[in-house]
């Protein structure tokens, strides 16, 4: 069995005449599945799709890794494109996220920019679950991530709106996909809000194997410290990840600080990267 990971849409892009978009777009295809893993912030999933020759009406379901307009946005596109399908992710998606930063007046919304309603409109059902959820016998999503290291958090920017009234975002929606193949676990992470490391060890304890083969996306490590990185990726190192290609929200000065320590077996994973694991 082969794993094929293609990025249609990434904040950077690798090749020529392709989209940049901040946000991401990830389809995984294994075990004869086509699983899309968000759908990035605007067009660029789509566009990036028919660069590749994707027919993304091949894909069989779309897995939401979180709530976050970037990676949510381009949905309404796909789904134009799909046909009806369904949707799996976290309860969670339809609480009203906000951001609030210090060079911001006052909050901006960054939730699903569109309605539960208008998306069924559009073919969409959805499968909404914080327990993982097995798409077939080698792909699952983790469900909803334990926080169990003492060095990852998430930052105090995020907000849900309740009544009016903001309450801190604990973005219980964050999760990642599993494949599991014979030479170990390949993870594919959105953004990682809960923790790329607690996701890797979450995704170790649901699925019983602890090899880690490659790990894919959005790491949320450009808002960390030194320190923060530092036991990040001695922790990379002490699971013995084999593969880490990196997205979205890394950032330059972790991406360098990766590729040091892992060489050859980190890339860049921009848009129209695409990666395949094979296992003969």
């Amino acid at each position: 069995m082969n794993v094929t990971l293609t990025t249609l849409c990434e904040n950077t892009a690798g090749k020529p005449g392709f989209m940049a978009e901040w946000g991401l777009s990830i389809l995984v295809q294994t075990d004869g599945m086509n699983v899309l893993f968000d759908t990035g912030g605007n067009f660029a999933a789509v566009r990036n799709a028919d660069k590749l020759g994707v027919d993304l009406r091949a894909v069989d379901a779309i897995v939401l890794s979180h709530a976050h307009a970037d990676h949510t946005g381009g949905l309404r596109e796909v789904l134009r494109r799909t046909g009806p399908k369904e949707i799996i992710a976290h309860p969670a998606i339809w609480e009203l996220k906000y951001t609030q930063r210090a060079y911001e007046k006052r909050e901006a919304f960054i939730g699903i920019p569109f309605t539960r309603a208008e998306l069924e409109l559009f073919g969409a059902s959805f499968t909404l679950s914080k327990e993982p959820v097995n798409i077939t016998d080698s792909i699952v999503t983790t469900g909803e991530i334990a926080q169990t290291t003492d060095f990852e958090d998430i930052e105090p920017i995020f907000y849900v709106k309740e009544n009016g009234s903001l309450r801190d975002d604990t973005i219980a929606d964050d999760l990642a996909l599993i494949v599991k193949t014979q030479k170990g676990l390949v993870i594919v992470l959105g953004c990682a809000h809960r923790g790329m490391i607690n996701t890797i060890r979450h995704a170790q304890m649901i699925t019983g194997e602890q090899r880690v083969h490659t790990v894919v996306g959005g790491t949320h490590l450009f808002p960390k410290t030194d320190e923060q990185l530092e036991k990040a990726v001695f922790a990379l190192q002490e699971i013995g990840v084999q593969k880490i290609g990196v997205s979205h929200c890394t950032g330059f000065h972790a991406s360098v600080r990766l590729a040091q320590t892992f060489g050859s077996d980190f890339f860049l994973n921009n848009a129209g990267t695409v990666y395949t694991l094979d296992e003969v």
